[in-house]
């Protein structure tokens, strides 16, 4: 199975909880500064190996209205200095080929996102930069499917490849998790996340934003782990109400040790079921 290294720690199958959290997208500079501050001691307590997480731009807002963040440029500079900040590894989504290098420069992690996983100049832009990827798989797309997406990232020169399972579109305007992908995603040889925030969204439910049921976040998270996922994605932010983007589905801040102490509980448990 192939291990990602992630700073001080290592993902994948037989080994320790990791979690990459943070709010959705970079929002104020200092709030962002201190949220990381917070995850960052959060985990150290706990004892789980965290990256930061946070988007310079969203492109796939429900509403043109809808905040998209302050852009690569200063994004980019604010995550260098959360990194610097904190000694965190950091991801954050790229949504062009042509914006791989540059963030390349900074992250530790380029994610793409679910809606654009078959994007083959993306994923082979993202592949070259010889960062970690770690790819979502799409709403749309069944898990074998995920087959094609890993090996476009690993025949363009990815060596450090990770899956996220988000859930599946289920009629409109839901989601549902299928928790045997991350059976699958583990048979193409690469470490297993689990989104336990997104797959609790309701896309487009909320008159112009997306909705969600965020009180199910610990429930699908103990899913996920029981059913083997090697990380969890966790979107969090001091005050989701007025968060700008995915305000419905966002953890409070305040939960986040809680979960995460729940989380290691689990993931503990499932590497001794399985040794």
């Amino acid at each position: 199975m192939s291990d990602v290294k992630l700073g001080d720690h290592v993902v994948g199958p037989g080994r320790p909880l990791f979690v990459l959290a943070g709010p959705c997208v970079l929002e104020d500079p200092d709030e962002m500064l201190r949220t990381a501050g917070t995850i960052a001691e959060i985990a150290r307590r706990v004892g789980v190996g965290v990256c930061f997480k946070a988007s310079y731009t969203k492109d796939n807002r429900t509403s043109s209205a809808s905040y998209r963040g302050p852009g690569m440029e200063e994004g980019l500079k604010l995550l260098a200095r959360i990194a610097d900040a904190h000694g965190l590894p950091v991801v954050t989504d790229v949504h062009h080929p042509e914006e791989a290098v540059a963030a390349a420069e900074v992250v530790d992690v380029l994610q793409i996102p679910a809606f654009l996983c078959r994007q083959s100049s993306l994923l082979e832009a993202a592949a070259g930069t010889g960062r970690v990827v770690n790819v979502k798989k799409g709403q749309f797309l069944a898990p074998p499917d995920m087959e094609h997406v890993i090996g476009k990232l690993r025949a363009a020169g990815c060596g450090q490849v990770m899956a996220t399972e988000r859930g599946s579109f289920f009629g409109y305007r839901d989601l549902v998790v299928d928790y045997r992908a991350h059976h699958v995603m583990h048979g193409f040889d690469v470490p297993v996340v689990f989104d336990a925030t997104h797959s609790t969204q309701s896309p487009g439910s909320g008159g112009g934003v997306t909705g969600g049921t965020p009180e199910l976040i610990p429930l699908l998270m103990r899913c996920g782990l029981a059913a083997g996922a090697d990380a969890l994605f966790i979107e969090t932010h001091p005050e989701p109400a007025r968060a700008k983007s995915d305000a419905g589905c966002q953890l409070p801040l305040a939960n986040f040790e809680a979960l995460l102490v729940e989380a290691k509980k689990w993931r503990d448990l499932y590497l001794e079921s399985t040794s």
